[in-house]
């Protein structure tokens, strides 16, 4: 029997803005902090506030969003989100003070919320069902591999320039992503008027999106301070490559890992993920040295790395097309909640306890995450099965 059609021009200029779109996130999400205390003067606290604002602000507005798709279609809710987040961008190199950098991220993690919201929607819709864990997985690769290219433009720039280089860096691949956002065209969408108010949340999606959200507490420690954890263990220069080492772990294991979830089923995949998550952290605790560095760099980027499109392929599983939308935004907002807060706390407790040693505590927290998700797949089993009973009526 011949494979459904993946990779479509559709699938493949949503990836490419998706790619962009997540180069300037996590360029400005490894660099943010570290420049509010050397610029700007701001406490650890207040370098936390520009990771925590931001996706504050992108929780809040994903909610709405699916709504917004229902009434005004995927392609107009996706060029306005992109929009905002390239005008946002292009912004920062205008302010020099806290405040009004603090309420540009603001704005900025709305058009993120959207855009995030959007095309993770479109995706879902694209993807064969009989590929669906492959294709989702490959979708979310190209954000895994914005999450190389960002954090090592961010950390050399930020080491030999002023950060409003980056600003403008950040800027124009903001516009690149609004560019292939705008030449994506999607089959004509018959916009819907709501009679009945539909739920802003997706019950049904929200026990793997909490999953999630357990997880990203942890790894938003690694997102948010690496750059200072590399400078105090004397790893400045190799910190740009240690997301060039998740990646290259991540793009070898992910042809394997997207088939085995659509062949054998998620927990094949997702409990080694686990338990190699929590070896890289670790792993990261511990490492006085390049080498040791360098390999909690690969075990957090295969399993990190995998276990986060492993979930959210379930979380859209759990629901029917039309929801997939809502089903999205829960899952993407739960996640900011485990990012920023994760960002909060190793904010409030760098003062006073080694960042190291945050880590290496941090994988007692990842391996109870088994039981979180053991939890989580059960309620979930359930939900699809309802999901499919529906639709056979």
């Amino acid at each position: 029997m011949e494979k459904e059609v993946l990779w479509n021009k559709e699938f493949i200029f949503i990836s490419v803005a998706n790619f962009f779109l997540f180069v300037t996130y996590y360029a400005l999400l490894v660099s943010f902090p570290s420049a509010a205390i050397r610029n700007y003067g701001a406490t650890g606290m207040i370098a936390g506030l520009f990771t925590a604002v931001f996706l504050v602000a992108a929780i809040i507005i994903r909610p709405f969003t699916g709504p917004w798709i229902e009434r005004r279609g995927k392609r107009f809710i996706m060029i306005i989100s992109l929009l905002i987040f390239a005008v946002a961008s292009f912004s920062y190199s205008f302010f020099d003070s806290v405040i009004p950098l603090l309420i540009l991220r603001f704005i900025h993690g709305i058009g993120f919320g959207m855009a995030t919201t959007i095309t993770g929607t479109i995706i879902a819709d694209i993807v064969p069902e009989s590929r669906k864990g492959e294709g989702m997985g490959y979708f979310v690769m190209s954000s895994n591999l914005a999450m190389v290219l960002g954090p090592f433009i961010a950390l050399t720039i930020f080491r030999a320039f002023d950060i409003y280089v980056l600003f403008w860096i950040g800027a124009f691949f903001a516009f690149t992503a609004l560019v292939f956002g705008v030449a994506t065209r999607l089959e004509k969408e018959e916009k819907t008027t709501i009679m009945k108010k539909q739920p802003m949340f997706e019950k049904a999606a929200m026990p793997i999106s909490l999953t999630v959200a357990f997880f990203a507490l942890s790894y938003s420690t690694v997102l948010s301070f690496m750059a200072i954890f590399a400078a105090e263990r004397g790893l400045g220069a190799e910190s740009s490559f240690f997301f060039a080492v998740f990646a290259v772990v991540l793009i070898l294991s992910r042809p394997f890992t997207g088939r085995w979830f659509d062949q054998y089923g998620a927990n094949v995949v997702i409990f080694p993920a686990i338990l190699l998550f929590g070896l890289g952290m670790l792993s990261l605790g511990l490492s006085q040295g390049a080498f040791l560095f360098f390999i909690a760099a690969g075990l957090i980027g295969v399993g990190w790395g995998t276990l986060f499109p492993c979930f959210q392929t379930l979380a859209i599983q759990s629901v029917e097309p039309k929801r997939r939308s809502v089903a999205t935004a829960t899952f993407l907002s739960t996640l900011d909640i485990g990012i920023g807060g994760g960002s909060l706390i190793v904010g409030a407790l760098a003062g006073g306890m080694d960042l190291g040693m945050i880590y290496a505590f941090s994988s007692v927290y990842i391996f109870t995450g088994m039981a979180v998700y053991y939890w989580a797949q059960k309620k979930n089993a359930i939900s699809i099965e309802g999901t499919q009973q529906h639709r056979e009526a």
